[in-house]
């Protein structure tokens, strides 16, 4: 039987430095981590990284056409991956980031395809979590955010509810104890002129559309 990745119990609010740092030099090199997000754990590989993208779907076992979310902790990082983003947009970034929705925008010609499924959008979040938040910091670029389960499967709130599979099969885990679960961040579509909510999560659908009718009132 294979052994279980190297599992680093980490505080979920103040992470210990190495244990950030030697989770990034692992991602650096083409790694797949297990770390914490807001509501449920999450696979993190570098999104720049071919190779570890298309290992991040051969251990989800995901369709290759589905697109891979990422996760930034600025809105200059977000320019390394978006293009042009009206402000419109803009503004309901600005009002629910950092936070539990994930925005829909088109994406940069010259970033991998495989995050974005073949399609010129990529799915976006500006993470809450201060473990991914200062694994994002460290690595200086953005990482995958999809979920750490099996395609098909229940994300999960604890690392014992995940795969024991992909627990042996990733590179280092950071255990930040039980998460908050629920449905998973609010995705969000703003490439066109009005948003569209793709799934209802964290964030309620009606709190997106109110806030953007605001934002279009006559000032």
């Amino acid at each position: 039987m294979k052994s279980i990745a190297n599992i680093i119990r980490v505080d979920a609010r103040h992470p210990n430095d190495e244990a950030i740092a030697n989770a990034a030099a692992l991602i650096r090199q083409g790694g797949v981590a297990i770390i914490p997000t807001t509501g449920l754990y999450g696979l993190a590989a570098d999104a720049f990284n071919p190779g570890a993208l298309d290992r991040v779907y051969r251990l989800k076992h995901r369709d290759a056409a589905k697109a891979l979310l990422i996760l930034i902790d600025s809105m200059e990082m977000l320019d390394s991956v978006a293009a042009e983003i009206d402000p419109a947009g803009r503004e309901l970034m600005n009002h629910f980031w950092p936070g539990g929705v994930t925005f829909i925008v088109k994406a940069r010609s010259d970033i991998p395809g495989q995050l974005t499924g073949g399609s010129d959008k990529i799915g976006v979040r500006w993470v809450r979590h201060p473990v991914a938040s200062a694994l994002v910091r460290r690595l200086g670029s953005p990482l995958t955010g999809t979920s750490a389960n099996i395609s098909g499967t229940d994300g999960c709130a604890t690392i014992d509810q995940i795969d024991p599979d992909l627990l042996t099969a990733v590179d280092v885990v950071l255990d930040a104890g039980t998460l908050a679960g629920g449905p998973g961040s609010t995705v969000v579509d703003i490439t066109d002129s009005k948003p569209v909510v793709l799934r209802e999560g964290a964030v309620p659908a009606k709190e997106i559309t109110t806030h953007f009718e605001r934002y279009r009132l006559p000032k």
